[in-house]
């Protein structure tokens, strides 16, 4: 209906330029008629009328004066009255085609937006039909490279990304359930071989809550790594300029004679790198790298810890001695409880939460992230923020 009444307005709009344009050679045939009368009056003028496709020529000589200006006066007239038929019938038959091509113009024109919207259609459809049991479906529309199509890529594009998100929340998910059951299963096993021995002593059983303890602590801090992990994806609420350098400087300081006990050198490199965003946020970030580059290093191994500004980004670059780790290893290390060596926990120590927090942190500012392996072992992990 929308192309049938466009094609209505526009074919009314031609009709009524049409219609103007005749009326405008009618007028000039009037005037034709009335100079011609004009000329009579002067001795020795041929006036030439032409009307119907004929051309009559008249003479004071041969008419008479008065004569002749009548006789051009009835030839105006009957030209104008040629003329307002022809505009008549031509205004009759105009209007009868207009209206048998608006018409017409209904019937193409739903044919045309059927064809058109078809991949909307489709796209609607399949968006009703869409759950979570089925994000692995594409539309795959083909035809022209036009705006639907491209609409109908993006969608497929997002199913993709949804397809991955669900699936990291269901390999999150297993990977958590598994992280926090299998402390417990040890808390519940120590308990139980403690109480069904009846010569346990008071030493014994100082042990094994002891034992118990050190496993509830290490539950404690798997699960303020996942709420740090949920605060830091759900985004930052207040931003405020802070100094990249004095909060990795503060860290530091922190981790002091942790580095000093496991025999570990430190370089630093710390130039004023300003940029904008959560303090307690980044001071965590900071943390993790660190904690990271320590806990996963070499004996007698050394961390490097840089920071500056390059272009229009705060630089943060944490590189650390270790064992060599393949490319598409690192890439995976980010992803929640995945361990340089292992897939998942029970091995060495952390949570395998670490990059995960770093990453989801660093995309909460607007950060890229980089974990990139050495050739002679270990990791140079790179944060790049938005510089102030």
């Amino acid at each position: 209906m929308l192309y049938s009444g466009v094609f209505l307005i526009l074919g009314i709009l031609l009709l009524a330029i049409l219609i103007l344009s005749v009326r405008q050679s009618t007028h000039g045939v009037v005037v034709s008629a009335e100079g011609a009368a004009a000329k009579l009056v002067e001795p020795h003028v041929h006036v030439h009328v032409t009307t119907g496709g004929s051309t009559l020529t008249a003479t004071p000589e041969a008419l008479g004066l008065e004569h002749a200006r009548a006789r051009a006066h009835q030839l105006g007239a009957v030209a104008v009255n040629v003329n307002n038929s022809d505009l008549h019938h031509l205004l009759i038959w105009s209007v009868f085609a207009l209206a048998i091509m608006a018409v017409a113009s209904i019937g193409v024109g739903w044919l045309l937006a059927g064809r058109v919207l078809r991949p909307l259609q489709v796209i609607t459809a399949a968006a009703r039909e869409l759950s979570a049991s089925n994000l692995h479906e594409r539309l795959a529309l083909d035809g022209p490279n036009d705006e639907l199509r491209e609409l109908g890529d993006t969608f497929d594009e997002l199913l993709a990304r949804l397809e991955s998100s669900f699936e990291s929340q269901r390999q999150f998910v297993a990977n958590a359930s598994h992280e926090l059951r299998t402390p417990l299963t040890l808390e519940r096993a120590i308990l139980e071989v403690t109480l069904a021995d009846p010569d346990a002593s008071a030493a014994s059983l100082r042990a094994a809550c002891q034992r118990v303890l050190a496993i509830g602590e290490q539950q404690e801090q798997t699960i303020e790594a996942l709420l740090t992990l949920a605060r830091s994806e759900r985004g930052i609420e207040h931003r405020q300029p802070l100094l990249l350098d004095a909060v990795t400087r503060q860290v530091l300081a922190e981790r002091r004679d942790e580095l000093e006990r496991r025999g570990l050198r430190l370089d630093t490199e710390l130039a004023d790198a300003p940029t904008i965003g959560d303090p307690r946020l980044v001071e965590r970030l900071v943390a993790n790298l660190l904690d990271n580059a320590i806990r996963h290093n070499a004996p007698q191994g050394w961390v490097a810890v840089t920071t500056g500004v390059e272009g229009e980004q705060a630089v943060l670059s944490v590189a650390n001695s270790g064992a060599v780790i393949g490319a598409e290893e690192a890439e995976q290390l980010a992803q929640p409880f995945r361990r340089a060596g292992t897939s998942r926990i029970g091995h060495g120590d952390g949570h395998g939460l670490g990059l995960a927090i770093v990453s989801a942190i660093a995309t909460a500012h607007g950060a890229t992230l980089a974990v990139l392996p050495q050739a002679t072992g270990g990791l140079r992990v790179e944060v790049r923020f938005p510089a102030r």
